[in-house]
């Protein structure tokens, strides 16, 4: 399970032309599941993510989770977190779960965050969408479990 963390001071997601998440500071949180990924994965991500010291204290160090500061989560679901370019010039997927695994294992990752305290919208998974990030810092987190 990949998860691609930003701050940001606001995001939106669009699905034909019809605003379906929308948040002020936060985070957007674009997971990808692989082959083999479980709920406990889910979990670790989830716990990891709402308490994850990368907002700024009033010394402008990185010393406040999303929980202390109070922001949202918006959670979109992107397999090609999973692409595997190191041969040709089409990316394969062949890693990344079918859609009858990730879609329950997303959904159960945005219901932890919220179980958490972290305020949370999804995106419409298999959606085509139109992600807005208004990255703050920038500040762009990489995990991976």
């Amino acid at each position: 399970m990949r998860a691609l963390i930003q701050r940001v001071k606001s995001g939106k997601v669009t699905v034909d032309g019809q605003t379906v998440a929308e948040i002020a500071r936060g985070l957007v949180i674009l997971l990808g599941i692989g082959q083999g990924d479980t709920a406990e994965q889910a979990r670790f991500l989830a716990g990891k993510i709402a308490s994850l010291r990368i907002f700024e204290d009033h010394e402008g160090k990185f010393n406040r989770s999303i929980l202390d500061m109070g922001g949202a989560a918006i959670v979109v679901s992107q397999f090609t977190l999973y692409a595997d370019t190191r041969k040709g010039r089409r990316p394969s997927f062949t890693e990344a779960a079918p859609p009858e695994v990730a879609a329950p294992l997303v959904d159960i990752f945005a219901n932890l965050l919220r179980e958490l305290g972290v305020p949370t919208r999804n995106g419409v998974f298999g959606a085509h969408m139109l992600v807005e990030i208004e990255n703050d810092g920038p500040v762009t987190i990489w995990l991976e479990k």
